[in-house]
């Protein structure tokens, strides 16, 4: 496909939108010099309205002065940290990206670890580009920085790039992967010979503020499993073992903060003429919503202390470059469920843990039985399989190879498992994707969210989605379904170049990176699922 006409058209259509009635014109202004893009892993937008009067740093900032987007979405089905991350800074949804699933994410043992031990990744499956494509193809000087607790946090906002990409091992060092180089930088080295996770050894997590400023019980056996449940909360004395646990803590967020603070000024991101980027992921409140639920004391606490470390990155970053070059965007990667049967901030009544395996484990024995090859049922990190299936985050894959030895009919096996799944407790829908291209996408937003992960079914024989606050069987706390409350999450725009207020409009966090392309005047290379926000922008 040649881009040429493409990004003429693009370039056109952003000047268009930068003097639109009612937006003064953006081309007087000085471009930014630095984006800061922040996705907080499963932060989800009421935490704002439910801990507002307790919010006095970064968080408070961003929400209080910023252009806030308050129908904010993560519009496609499987809302996992994968798919939510390739869409950041790409404007496409999953479909386009190539990245549906966490498990089809950035796992390549072709690209092994440097200086720590783990599975290797890259971005090997992601698609297309991002807005650090665009900057760099308008002013090769640009400079770019993605740092994450997790590697798929670091690696998709970025997309292919190779750009300095890297995140936390369980050794406690940052690390990265061959696929971007050999070495790690000596900056990174020397961060890491702080040994900054060993300094939190023993130390235990207590309540910020004094207990009455909690309303949460802290007495929730269905948290943490059962097991250490209630504050504080201690972290190992062995150094090593505190290194492996701290993404369970809080103060992964800081030494995640920390180190993004550091590759600030060694790289000289922002110092200009051109614009650069630091993309941040923070993965505490995913790891501390997974354990204790979205409405534990401990989520509390925990968004109460991202706040302030934020406050204290923002600081340290205005106290180096001007605030008035600095453009931050932030989201989230998903929502988060609560516990069925726990008291919580939502409706849940009713609501159930999907147990598929009974179901799963017949078709898989009635499938061997018809004489289709496969190695039996199992059940790995989620993911199920079985003679000719596998089923992970509610989608059916066939093995289409094996069903044809045996000569199955495709049709009327799929019947036979949307039967099966309709008949669970806590199961709203199983649909095939051909019958969802003829719904009201507009109104039908689940059929909307499934058809912008899967385009046919090859992939996804049968999609199935649980009701609302219902979740696939585990015992922590999930995101994954394309219901709201997953897919709902904050979308903030904050600088000079951004109106603040509040925003009633719909808005998915693929809008996000076309509208920072037109602040920061670059054209997209291709095609974006997203449109500009433009009423927040001045």
């Amino acid at each position: 496909m040649n881009r040429k006409p493409y990004r003429a058209v693009m370039l056109l259509a952003l000047a268009a939108c930068a003097s639109a009635p009612g937006t003064p014109r953006t081309d007087t202004a000085a471009t930014p010099r630095l984006v800061v893009f922040i996705t907080v892993d499963a932060l989800r937008p009421d935490y704002f309205l439910r801990f507002d009067k307790q919010l006095t740093g970064g968080l408070a900032r961003l929400y209080r002065d910023g252009a806030v987007f308050t129908n904010g979405y993560q519009d496609h089905a499987i809302t996992e940290t994968a798919p939510g991350a390739a869409a950041t800074m790409s404007g496409r949804f999953p479909i386009h990206t190539g990245i549906s699933t966490n498990v089809a994410g950035v796992e390549d043992s072709n690209s092994p670890l440097l200086e720590a031990q783990g599975l290797g990744a890259s971005p090997f499956r992601f698609r297309g580009t991002t807005l650090t494509d665009w900057l760099i193809a308008k002013d090769s000087r640009t400079r770019v920085l993605s740092v994450s607790r997790k590697d798929r946090g670091a690696i998709l906002p970025i997309g292919r790039s190779k750009q300095p990409v890297f995140w936390y091992a369980a050794n406690g060092n940052f690390t990265t992967s061959a696929y971007y180089g050999s070495t790690l930088p000596d900056w990174v080295r020397e961060f890491n010979t702080r040994r900054l996770p060993a300094g939190y050894a023993e130390r235990d997590w207590s309540l910020l503020l004094p207990e009455s400023e909690y309303t949460e019980p802290d007495s929730v056996p269905m948290e943490s499993q059962g097991v250490r449940f209630t504050f504080p909360h201690i972290l190992p004395r062995n150094a090593d073992s505190a290194a492996w646990m701290l993404p369970d803590f809080p103060w992964m967020d800081e030494i995640t903060l920390g180190f993004a603070l550091q590759g600030v000024r060694t790289l000289g991101l922002g110092a200009g003429p051109q614009t650069d980027v630091l993309a941040i992921s923070l993965s505490a409140t995913d790891a501390i919503g997974h354990r204790y639920g979205p409405d534990s004391r401990e989520i509390h606490d925990q968004i109460l202390r991202l706040d302030r470390s934020l406050g204290q990155f923002l600081d340290s970053l205005f106290r180096i470059r001007n605030p008035g070059d600095v453009v931050i965007a932030l989201t989230a990667d998903h929502g988060m469920t609560p516990f069925p049967g726990v008291r919580s901030y939502d409706p849940t009544s009713g609501a159930q843990r999907v147990n598929p395996q009974p179901l799963l484990q017949e078709m898989s024995n009635t499938l061997a039985a018809a004489g289709v090859p496969g190695t039996g049922f199992s059940y790995t990190l989620g993911v199920y399989r079985g003679n000719g299936f596998r089923f992970d985050s509610g989608v059916l894959e066939f093995v289409r190879a094996a069903l044809r030895v045996a000569n199955v009919n495709v049709d009327s096996l799929i019947e036979k498992f949307r039967a099966g799944f309709l008949r669970l407790p806590g199961v709203a829908r199983a649909d095939r994707i051909r019958e969802l291209t003829q719904r009201d996408t507009i109104t039908d937003h689940i059929a909307r969210r499934w058809l912008h992960a899967f385009g046919d079914e090859e992939k996804a024989a049968l999609v199935v989605t649980p009701s609302p606050y219902s979740s696939w069987l585990t015992t922590y706390a999930m995101h994954g379904t394309p219901n709201e409350i997953d897919a709902r999450v904050p979308i903030i725009f904050y600088g000079g170049m951004f109106k603040p207020g509040r925003y009633a409009q719909f808005a998915r966090v693929v809008d996000m990176a076309p509208t920072l392309a037109v602040v920061l005047r670059v054209a997209p290379a291709e095609r974006l699922d997203g449109r500009v926000l433009s009423n927040a922008i001045r």
